[in-house]
């Protein structure tokens, strides 16, 4: 098995991300890391109103799958974390403009998030 790590494009590299990858590629799938409203170039969270939070994650998660040559419609599995489960209605307006065609399997929970965010979005895609 060869796994191989795929960066968000705008990535400041010279941040040391700890211990987890944005993207890990293996026998065609690709497993993206929980994503969240994240400014990739300066490494800072961006936060607001869940809708906001929400696009801002799809975009990144969008920009990961694309660097690993995917594209959203390959996405098969999603989990998502909200801070507040009663405002489920507004991020699934932004999330379902995402996924047109066939959505694809999704776990939503509450979850106590870091740094204040509202929305972490982990996804797997099956790309080849």
């Amino acid at each position: 098995m060869q796994k191989t790590k795929v960066n968000h494009p705008d990535r400041d590299l010279s941040f040391d991300t700890g211990a987890y990858s944005d993207g890990v590629m293996v026998d065609g799938f690709l497993f993206v890391s929980g994503q969240a409203s994240v400014d990739f170039k300066t490494s800072k969270f961006i936060l607001g109103a869940v809708e906001e939070e929400t696009h801002r994650t799809l975009q990144n998660i969008k920009a990961i799958v694309e660097a690993a040559g995917g594209t959203m419609e390959q996405i098969v599995k999603c989990t998502v974390h909200l801070q507040d489960i009663n405002e489920f209605d507004r991020y699934n307006k932004v999330y379902s403009q995402y996924f047109p065609g066939i959505k694809p399997a999704r776990t939503t929970v509450e979850s106590k998030l870091a740094e204040g965010i509202r929305v972490e979005i982990d996804c797997i895609a099956k790309l080849f």
